[in-house]
């Protein structure tokens, strides 16, 4: 079956209502990465309380990302291989009722060792949310359009994060649980997206379309040589480890540095915590869009994503100022920038991937989410340990808001070598009216 056909599951169903299903599937795909984050971004926004319960040291904690990283690396390549083997329609809802479920439990850890437990399981179930989101985005969307698509879904992370503060204010009383419950609550809503999906989703909507960049064969990605897949692999294992360690870093560290470096206080914590998801969802949503509009313009799609890039690896950059400012409005501002600048840093990285092959994307994003989880979450250990010995967060401030620049320098130089043409940036007449 053609791409076009794995977008058009009834031959004779009007293209309007096509584009409106196909917009409606990526939405679902916004609130299954919602639901991802506010599982996991349950324990950083209640990390004081949690420590404080179960005698936890920062080195501690850092051992919790250490491992929910480990087996998030160890899940990303074992639901790589089972997206290309099995049906998303059913594969996606029981990953997803995987995670709903741990995260459900881990609102009845008595000990680090439940907690643990917990996490590890929590890593290894949320890791196929992204084998399984972007195989789909690929699948339904246009070369053109799935960077745009990609912004949706990932826009879900910033929702989530946006969201989860809201619900620890509302639900972390003694009277009724303490911080078990958000863990319970937001397990228990994972149920209705699985309704919704399987209400949504028909069998062919996600049939794998003809083509393969990696074998050269007529697709939807652009067939090239197999030394250039190589360099283009080297580049985006670079990108997908750098963007991680910047988004991982503040995701994790960012409410207990504010708390405990700067001191502001819990409430004050979760609110700046929700405003700065809301900077990243629409940095990640501008990305998506600037991308289109670049294309639109008469930009390569190739060089439309690398320029969009580009601008948020500067804002990202920030935080080398950040780093060393007191606390303040300008220190505030300039983390809310960073947000904005890193999230959006990922749908650019969604569609470069979804370049390299379309009969194994499942594979293709499990293995660089592997190296990226294997490296951030070994990172978190040393973070911990070097916040216990120096009392400071500057360091792994300034760094980590650096790191993406070396995932600009590799695609920069690895991706297309000068003067080499028929790169595919350029999207066919038929696709400009696909998905529109």
């Amino acid at each position: 079956m053609s791409a076009e056909a794995s977008e058009l599951p009834e031959i004779d169903e009007p293209s309007a209502a096509v584009a409106w299903r196909t917009w409606t599937a990526c939405g679902l795909m916004l609130l299954a990465t919602a639901l991802n984050y506010m599982d996991r971004q349950a324990l950083a926004q209640q990390a004081s309380h949690v420590q404080a319960e179960l005698k936890l040291s920062n080195e501690d904690y850092g051992n919790l990302e250490f491992w929910f990283g480990i087996a998030f690396a160890g899940g990303s390549v074992a639901t790589g291989f089972l997206v290309d083997w099995f049906s998303l329609r059913w594969l996606y809802p029981a990953i997803l009722s995987g995670w709903s479920i741990v995260g459900f439990l881990t609102g009845g850890a008595t000990s680090y060792g439940e907690l643990l437990t917990y996490r590890i399981l929590l890593g290894f179930f949320e890791s196929g949310q992204w084998p399984c989101a972007l195989a789909a985005s690929q699948r339904l969307l246009s070369r053109g359009n799935r960077a745009m698509g990609n912004s949706i879904l990932q826009s879900g992370a910033s929702l989530g994060a946006i969201v989860t503060p809201m619900v620890v204010l509302a639900l972390n009383h003694e009277g009724i649980g303490g911080w078990r419950t958000p863990f319970r609550v937001i397990g228990l809503l994972g149920g209705a997206w699985v309704v919704a999906w399987l209400l949504m989703i028909r069998p062919r909507d996600l049939d794998v379309p003809e083509g393969d960049a990696a074998t050269g064969e007529p697709g939807d990605v652009e067939a090239v040589d197999s030394g250039t897949t190589i360099r283009r692999i080297a580049a985006l294992i670079v990108t997908v480890i750098v963007i991680n360690l910047c988004w991982q870093y503040f995701r994790a560290w960012m409410p207990k540095m504010l708390e405990s470096e700067h001191g502001y206080g819990a409430a004050a914590v979760q609110w700046f915590s929700s405003g700065y998801y809301v900077a990243a969802g629409i940095g990640c949503l501008v990305a998506g869009a600037m991308s289109r509009a670049l294309a639109d313009r008469g930009w390569s799609v190739h060089r439309a994503r690398l320029a969009t890039f580009a601008a948020c690896v500067a804002l990202t950059a920030l935080s080398l100022a950040a780093a060393y400012l007191p606390a303040s409005p300008l220190l505030l501002a300039l983390l809310l920038a960073i947000g904005f600048g890193s999230l959006g840093q990922f749908p650019l990285y969604y569609a470069f991937t979804q370049e390299i092959s379309a009969r194994w994307m499942g594979r293709v994003t499990g293995a660089l989410s592997f190296a990226a989880w294997v490296v951030t979450g070994a990172a978190h250990p040393v973070i911990g340990r070097w916040i216990d010995r120096t009392g400071s967060y500057a360091a792994p401030n300034a760094l980590a808001g650096l790191a993406p620049v070396a995932g600009l320098a590799v695609i920069l130089i690895l991706w297309d070598f000068p003067g080499r043409r028929g790169r595919a940036a350029e999207a066919t007449p038929a696709e400009a009216v696909r998905n529109s």
